[in-house]
């Protein structure tokens, strides 16, 4: 976790405190938009990101009502106060992150399995 945090922090420029939190937020989507299984092999192959996941799960107020979807991560991104650009950036390096871990056939399944992720690839 920490290898794919700092990597997200210096490609998008952004805090590492807000990479994991984006980290967790994107893991949860994939977690329930994507394919399940594969989803999940790539959550194990990244020791720390369950935990990551979980903690992204824990919000309340607003965070809560915004459903799912893309949207709604996009939404809580943006909270974290990241904007359209630094959200691609990071969703980019995830993917490229997720090939390097679980291969470029799984993650190729990820992305094709999760609604408006085609676009990251």
């Amino acid at each position: 976790m920490d290898e794919l945090v700092g990597q997200l922090a210096a490609k998008a420029g952004i805090e590492k405190a807000v990479a994991e939190k984006t980290v967790g937020i994107m893991l949860g989507f994939l977690r329930s938009e994507g394919p399940s299984d594969k989803v999940q092999a790539l959550i194990d192959s990244i020791p720390g990101a369950e935990r990551a996941v979980e903690a992204s799960g824990k919000v309340g107020g607003l965070g809560a009502l915004m459903g799912g979807g893309l949207m709604a991560v996009g939404s809580r991104l943006m909270a974290l106060g990241l904007g359209i650009g630094e959200i691609q950036n990071v969703a980019r390096e995830l993917v490229s992150f997720g090939r390097d871990r679980i291969g470029a056939e799984q993650m190729g399944e990820i992305i094709a399995g999760t609604p408006g992720l085609k676009q990251f690839s």
